[in-house]
């Protein structure tokens, strides 16, 4: 009833929320993406995105096919591996940056595991510039991390905006620096709120300083000071700041996949795992877990 075709470019849409960014993902026309939009709601009869110039946004209906999409996908590939007899071996060395500590990768990366038990993964969970690096020493096979706008590494996984978050207790003192909660250098988050607070010429000083998410979040929530961090991901027990604080606008951010450079044994893995976040992708930032 469903084409697995017309399921990965609602996949795409779905997650990118954009008919243009799914077709660059795809690299389809952006038109054949809006004809297979079209083709599988009318094979499922209802509306799953509701759009206009300006805006791409699921329906009721749409948020349920999401389930649906992956799941049939997950078992089309299944059978396809099991039929043709390929079965996926190695070694792969996956990175993952901290901040999807808290989210649902696990569940995508017990799947893949699952459908590929001989292959060995290893997981590095860094900070996302930290990661960038190792790819490019040729010491990780695939990356799962942030990227500046402007950045053209990777293949987009999700783009987000940057929001300032603290505890809900937290008041900021205007004629005093902005504290500051970072991770350490290369810390894309970092380098962003630094030149944010720089162009508005606010003073700051650094409060806290980890590589670990789950250091930040403690110190967070123990009213330290604020912190950068993905408007899809904000972590439990901490807010946005709000707008009368008088901060700096973030920008945005992407949340990307990047393959090594060098084609390696563990490529085949790569690609299927990649496919699988692609797939999943949007289990990272709606409903993460607590």
């Amino acid at each position: 009833m469903y084409d697995p075709s017309q399921l990965r470019t609602f996949l795409a849409v779905a997650q990118t929320l954009s008919f243009t960014q799914a077709a660059r993902r795809l690299g389809l026309r952006q038109s054949t993406v809006s004809q297979h939009v079209r083709r599988l709601e009318d094979a499922a009869g209802r509306q799953l995105f509701s759009r206009d110039t300006h805006s791409v946004e699921l329906t009721e209906d749409g948020e349920a096919m999401l389930g649906f999409a992956r799941r049939i996908l997950a078992v089309h590939e299944q059978a396809s591996a099991f039929f043709t007899g390929t079965r996926l071996r190695g070694r792969l060395r996956f990175g993952a940056s901290e901040d999807f500590v808290l989210t649902r990768l696990p569940e995508i990366l017990e799947g893949f595991r699952y459908d590929h038990p001989e292959v060995d993964l290893e997981l590095t969970v860094e900070l996302s510039g930290t990661l960038h690096e190792q790819l490019a020493a040729g010491k990780l096979d695939l990356v799962l991390a942030k990227r500046r706008p402007e950045d053209p590494r990777g293949e987009l996984v999700w783009h987000d905006g940057l929001v300032w978050i603290g505890a809900e207790r937290l008041r900021l003192d205007p004629d005093r620096p902005v504290p500051l909660i970072v991770y350490p250098p290369p810390g894309i988050t970092r380098a962003l709120a630094l030149e944010a607070l720089e162009r508005q010429g606010r003073p700051w000083r650094i409060a806290c300083t980890s590589g670990s998410l789950n250091g930040l979040i403690a110190a967070a929530r123990a009213g330290l000071g604020v912190m950068a961090h993905s408007r899809g991901l904000i972590p439990p027990g901490l807010v946005r700041v709000p707008e009368r604080a008088g901060l700096p606008e973030l920008g945005e951010v992407d949340f990307v996949l990047v393959h090594g450079r060098r084609r390696t044994s563990a490529q085949g893995a790569a690609d299927a795992l990649a496919a699988a976040i692609l797939a999943g992708g949007d289990r990272l930032h709606r409903g993460r877990r607590v």
